[in-house]
């Protein structure tokens, strides 16, 4: 078989499209289909090709959002925000990184962000910026619940401390 014909095996450019996106970093079936639809590829060939690299454990919802929560819980996002990204991508479970974290732990992020980007100055007297800094927390992807417990943190004994936030 020479080069050429390879070239025009839609199932090759399907595999090394794949192989290629993959060794970059972690994709979810669903955006690793719709990339090769992007490139032209039959639905067909597609899914033959996935579910052979799912076979193979090169493709594994499961692993890559275990990786994706990982990194957005790092980045400083909340549960909310992280399983509706994963929802987009086509994740639809928790996964357990995402579900082992308590409600305390959560609460905690938020704080630690919270310090990050405003300080734990004490709100009760400004209303406004309180607003602000809950917007900011929720559009994160933190809980009501969890937004209000870290806005109450108002010093880093509070927050760092053993006691539960």
């Amino acid at each position: 078989m020479g080069k050429d014909s390879k070239h025009d095996d839609p199932e090759y450019n399907a595999r090394s499209v794949a192989l290629r996106l993959l060794a970059r970093r972690e994709h979810s079936r669903q955006e690793l289909s719709l990339k090769l639809r992007q490139r032209k590829l039959e639905q067909p060939v597609i899914e033959l090709v996935l579910d052979e690299y799912e076979q193979e454990g090169w493709l594994d919802d499961h692993r890559f959002a275990e990786v994706y929560s990982r990194q957005r819980i790092d980045a400083g996002y909340g549960p909310i925000r992280i399983m509706s990204e994963l929802q987009q991508r086509g994740v639809h479970f928790l996964p357990d990184c995402v579900a082992e974290k308590t409600d305390a732990e959560w609460v905690r992020a938020a704080a630690e962000l919270r310090e990050k980007r405003f300080g734990l100055n004490r709100l009760s007297d400004d209303l406004s910026e309180k607003l602000r800094q809950a917007r900011f927390l929720a559009r994160r992807g933190f809980s009501s619940a969890q937004v209000e417990r870290a806005l109450k943190i108002d010093n880093a004994e509070q927050l760092w401390g053993g006691d539960e936030v």
